[in-house]
């Protein structure tokens, strides 16, 4: 080896070019010339051997750098080649190092690489864009509300699903900042007024809610999405958004579209005329904190886990407050409210007899069916089997409980007198069950471990559920998700999983993984199987997101379409075609996200703070707190796991010891498992590191 120079105060001084460099990177050695190190002017290696930045040396005189080795090693091979080649290391990773490093030609072609692959038109899927509306002058009336409405004292609680109890969490909001602040949130942090608190849609139509406002569109067949309603800027955050948009020519004239928000205790109603502007019904008060908000035909509901119902009828325009047993969770299916409380009961509620059958100026509340054991109706799903000319619709229920349990009760239209009778019984959760669905091929729960999904298929005979043969075990997954402790990074309300969907046709969960991320993946609710992932077109983050069941249009061919919307921190819409997605179905990864997927998303938040909020999660509420995200690894046989062992590392983490939070702590600790050797094995193996195949049998499961 050449002799070095000399040196002064410990630092390498100037040498030969052709001196060789002894490096030590995070403990692996590396050796290269100088003039490799330094062919780059004014970068970290130029710097560290003139002189300019002081080095640490090891036992045996290398010079150490406390850099990650892996990633090292294609920036050294660029220094030596100007060629790039990553070996298998996320890009994201090599730009961060390369940045670090001071290397500019590296990092002109990793941004390069990024900017290729990142298209601010999006992907095939990409349908449309909205941007920003124009923030609008304060609403001054009669009926303006001072400060942001509270019970006792304590912030208003956000209803985070249609299947769960309450849940007094704030969300947070993020976003760029207006002209004017919007004033402070129950909870006393600041909020941001530009940003896409909630989204829903109906028909033709989207409401879009932001801290102080909202705006309503309208799609016309030539045009496009149009903008043909603002409100006027209120003066308290909106925390719930229903919209109705009933057919063109209905009976009840303005009254067909109407749109409502409600915070606190205080619900706000408009009236949409079709060609554009809105008209304010009124302000009506529940007296309690109003936890769901949706219509039913042209009578919007409102409903606090108190127990507390309200309802405005179109036709009658009259306002009715009841109280009923404390709500746990609703469903709506026809002209028929169903209502499950804490005391095991489902109550129902006719809403199209309402107008008709008042007395004492009360609701007709029925008790339909009360659980065997009494526990507590914590998600319930309703369905209608078709029509028959011979009777009326065979009503079946599915519902989950405070313990877990899973039940389906079933009515026939002959047997309306003596009730629903109970048809079958699942325990497969150990959680409360916070969320249901009943379609006509697929049963599907979740519980609140970490939203486990159970999903059954379903036997039907002549449009009947039948018990030949019956209910059968599909698919066991996770939906995992996380959410910023201290509420920021969107309003939970607006970040429900789902499923969405028809329930004659396939249903999908929208998965966020981190309160920041910019990335949603859409996955089959019955199975877990990835449909496809979307990425923001303008880098800003996601905070809500919902799936837009869209009319055809009346072009021959034409066929309902549905869209998933997804509203940004910066105020814009994007909309993204999920019927051409679900055409290409099986194009994309078998299963969940890849270990790879996974930890780049977690790259994007800090762990530590969730677990502190670890306590809140095992508690029932109202929308989970953990919104969705599927498993982070592929969907893999029973027998597939029986027919390839693993280690005990990977088989507890398969069983799912500890949290979740605590499992991610461990991976990001630990990293990525090695890939091991493959085996002669008649099916493929479930370990982390293993190709995502297709499982071969209905019946399967998921690690994570």
């Amino acid at each position: 080896m050449a002799a070095a120079a000399p040196a002064v105060d410990g630092v390498p001084g100037r040498g030969p070019p052709g001196e060789v460099i002894h490096l030590n990177v995070g403990g692996k050695r590396f050796s290269t010339s100088r003039q490799t190190l330094t062919w780059i002017p004014d970068s970290f290696f130029s710097s560290l051997l003139s002189g300019r930045i002081s080095t640490l040396k090891d036992e045996t005189g290398a010079i150490f750098i406390d850099r990650d080795p892996t990633v090292f090693a294609p920036i050294l091979n660029f220094l030596r080649t100007k060629e790039l080649d990553p070996r298998g290391v996320h890009g994201s990773s090599l730009l961060h190092e390369a940045q670090f490093y001071g290397l500019t030609p590296l990092v002109r072609r990793l941004q390069l690489l990024e900017e290729l692959d990142r298209s601010s038109c999006g992907n095939v899927l990409f349908t449309g864009y909205l941007p920003p509306p124009v923030f609008p002058v304060k609403r001054r009336n009669r009926h303006s509300l001072v400060g942001p409405q509270q019970a006792g004292g304590r912030p208003a609680p956000v209803r985070r699903s249609n299947t769960m109890p309450p849940n007094l969490g704030n969300a947070g909001l993020l976003g760029r900042m207006l002209d004017e602040k919007s004033p402070p949130s129950p909870s006393g942090l600041p909020e941001e007024p530009g940003m896409v608190r909630l989204v829903c849609g109906h028909h033709n139509w989207i409401a879009v809610a932001y801290t102080q406002f909202l705006v309503c569109y309208r799609l016309k067949e030539a045009s496009g999405w149009q903008l043909v309603f603002s409100s006027p800027r209120l003066d308290w955050p909106i925390e719930r958004l229903a919209l109705t948009a009933r057919v063109l020519g209905g009976a009840l004239g303005e009254h067909d579209k109407m749109v409502a928000v409600a915070t606190g205790s205080e619900i706000l109603l408009w009236a949409l005329q079709p060609e554009g502007g809105g008209s304010e019904i009124g302000v009506f008060h529940l007296g309690v904190p109003v936890e769901a908000l949706f219509f039913v035909g042209n009578q919007l509901i409102a409903t606090s886990h108190t127990g507390r119902i309200g309802v405005w009828n179109a036709v009658t325009k009259h306002w009715q407050v009841q109280e009923v047993q404390p709500i746990t969770s609703y469903d709506a299916a026809g002209s028929f409210l169903l209502l499950g409380c804490n005391n095991g009961s489902i109550y129902y509620v006719d809403v199209q007899k309402f107008p008709l059958r008042m007395k004492d100026n009360d609701l007709l509340v029925s008790e339909l069916y009360r659980d065997p054991a009494e526990d507590g109706v914590t998600a319930l799903s309703v369905y209608l089997t078709p029509k028959t000319s011979d009777s009326g619709n065979w009503i079946e229920i599915a519902y989950g409980t405070s313990s877990g349990g899973v039940r389906v009760i079933v009515q026939h239209p002959e047997t309306v007198g003596s009730g629903p009778q109970l048809f079958q019984t699942f325990t497969v959760h150990r959680s409360p069950v916070t969320k249901i669905m009943l379609s006509e091929k697929h049963l599907i729960s979740v519980c609140a471990d970490s939203n486990h999904v159970r999903t059954w298929s379903v036997t039907r005979f002549r449009g009947m559920i039948s018990t030949q043969p019956g209910s059968t075990p599909l698919a066991s997954f996770k939906i995992l998700a996380l959410e910023s402790a201290d509420g920021h990074g969107g309003c939970s309300a607006g970040n429900d999983i789902g499923p969405y969907g028809e329930r004659d046709d396939q249903q999908v969960f929208i998965q966020k993984v981190v309160p920041s991320a910019s990335q949603l993946f859409v996955r089959l609710s019955s199975t877990g199987q990835r449909v496809c992932s979307v990425r923001s077109v303008d880098g800003s983050p996601t905070t809500a997101f919902t799936v837009l069941e869209c009319e055809g249009s009346r072009r021959l061919g034409s066929r309902p379409r549905r869209y998933l919307l997804t509203g940004q921190a910066n105020g814009s819409l994007a909309m993204w075609d999920l019927t051409t997605a679900m055409d290409g179905l099986g194009q994309a990864p078998a299963g969940g996200l890849t270990e790879e997927e996974l930890m780049e998303q977690l790259e994007l938040c800090d762990l530590a703070p969730l677990a502190s909020s670890r306590g809140s999660l095992p508690s029932p509420s109202p929308r989970t707190s953990l919104t969705s995200l599927h498993s982070a690894f592929s969907n893999t046989s029973l027998s597939s796991r029986r027919g390839s062992p693993s280690p005990p590392q990977a088989e507890a983490r398969r069983r799912g010891g500890g949290s979740f939070v605590e499992r991610c702590q461990e991976l990001v600790r630990s990293g990525p498992e090695p890939r091991r050797p493959p085996t002669p094995a008649p099916r493929p193996s479930s370990g982390l590191g293993a190709p995502l195949v297709p499982p071969k049998t209905k019946l399967n499961e998921t690690s994570f």
